[in-house]
C-alpha cells in the first residue's frame, strides 16, 4: 500500500472522514449510530442532506444552516457581556486621528533631510544616557530537571529555557516572594505562571491572574491545587484591560508583578497601572 493511501478503517467510534491535507482520518468522536462527525457530515455526503454553512461569528468551524439561530445563541466566539475592568480601548493609545496635533506626521511621510534632522536630535537629547540593554539569561533551580529531561524536543526546550531564564530574573529583582499578584500577560496555557507556583513552593498568599485574548486548549490551570495559590483566568484583549478595576486587587491590596513571554503595543498602559500598583504598595 502506497504511504499516500489512508488506512483501511477508521478506529472504532471516531469519524469515518479521511482528512486529506492531514493523511489520516478524523478523530472526533461521533454519536451513537453516526458515521461521521457533526464537521464532517455535509462533507462526507451522509444520508442526511441538511446544509451546513460557517458560523458567521468564527469561520473555523460549521453550523447546520436551519439551527444557525440556536447555535448563535451559544456559540463559544458569540459576545458576552463586559466585565467592569474591560473598558475600550484603555491602553490603545488614540483612538482616532481627530485626536493627532496637527504637528504629528507618521514618520514615513518625512523627507530625507527633515529625517536626518530628527535622528540628530534623538541623539543629542539622548547623549549622556546610559540606555545600554544588557543581555541578562539566567536559569532558576525549579526547572532544572525538566530542562534536563533528554526527551524534550527543541522547540519545549528553547520555551522551557526561556521559562526558566524569567525566572531568574524575577528572583534577582527580589520580586519572587509570598503575599503579592503575578499578572501573566498572554498567558497562553499559563506555563509561567505554572513555574513561577513551583519555583514559590509553599509561599503564604499567593495569587495568579491570567491574561489572555483567546480561549486556550490544553491549559495547564488544573494542575494548581496549593492551598496558598490563587488562580484566575480573565479572557480580555490587553489593549482593553483595566488593572484597577479587577475584583481581586482592589480587594487583596497585594503589590503586583506583571509577566510574561512578549507583550504587545497595546499593553503599555497596563504597566503603567502595574508601576503605580507596585509603588503604592510600599508605601
Amino acid at each position: 500500500m502506497a504511504a499516500s493511501e489512508p488506512p483501511p478503517r477508521a478506529t472504532a467510534g471516531r469519524c469515518g472522514y479521511f482528512v486529506e491535507k492531514k493523511k489520516r482520518f478524523c478523530r472526533m468522536v461521533v454519536a451513537a449510530g453516526k458515521k461521521f462527525c457533526g464537521e464532517h457530515a455535509g462533507a462526507a455526503e451522509e444520508e442526511n442532506s441538511r446544509k451546513r454553512i460557517l458560523c458567521p461569528l468564527d469561520p473555523k468551524h460549521t453550523v447546520y444552516e436551519d439551527q444557525l439561530a440556536k447555535h448563535l445563541k451559544k456559540c463559544n466566539s458569540r459576545e458576552k457581556p463586559k466585565p467592569d475592568f474591560f473598558i475600550q480601548d484603555i491602553n490603545a493609545g488614540l483612538k482616532d486621528e481627530t485626536e493627532v496635533p496637527e504637528n504629528l506626521v507618521p514618520i514615513s511621510s518625512l523627507s530625507e533631510e527633515r529625517l536626518e534632522n530628527l535622528i540628530k536630535k534623538l541623539r543629542k537629547v539622548c547623549k549622556g544616557l546610559n540606555s545600554t540593554l544588557k543581555n541578562q539569561i539566567l536559569s532558576h533551580p525549579a526547572l532544572h530537571d525538566v530542562l534536563n529531561d533528554p526527551k524534550n524536543g527543541d522547540s519545549a526546550a528553547k520555551h522551557l529555557k526561556q521559562q526558566a531564564s524569567i525566572l531568574g530574573n524575577i528572583e534577582k529583582l527580589k520580586l519572587l516572594g509570598p503575599r503579592r499578584c503575578f499578572v501573566e500577560f498572554g498567558a497562553g496555557k499559563g506555563k509561567l505562571s505554572h513555574w513561577v507556583d513551583i519555583a514559590l513552593k509553599d509561599a503564604e498568599k499567593v495569587h495568579f491572574i491570567l491574561v489572555e485574548k483567546v480561549t486556550t486548549r490544553f491549559k495547564v490551570d488544573g494542575k494548581h491545587k496549593k492551598k496558598n495559590s490563587v488562580f484566575e483566568r480573565l479572557q480580555i484583549d490587553i489593549q482593553h484591560l483595566c488593572l484597577n478595576k479587577i475584583p481581586i486587587l482592589n480587594k487583596e491590596k497585594l503589590p503586583v508583578v506583571g509577566i510574561g513571554k512578549h507583550l504587545c503595543g497595546a499593553a503599555t498602559g497596563v504597566i503603567g497601572d502595574i508601576m503605580w500598583a507596585k509603588n503604592i504598595s510600599r508605601l
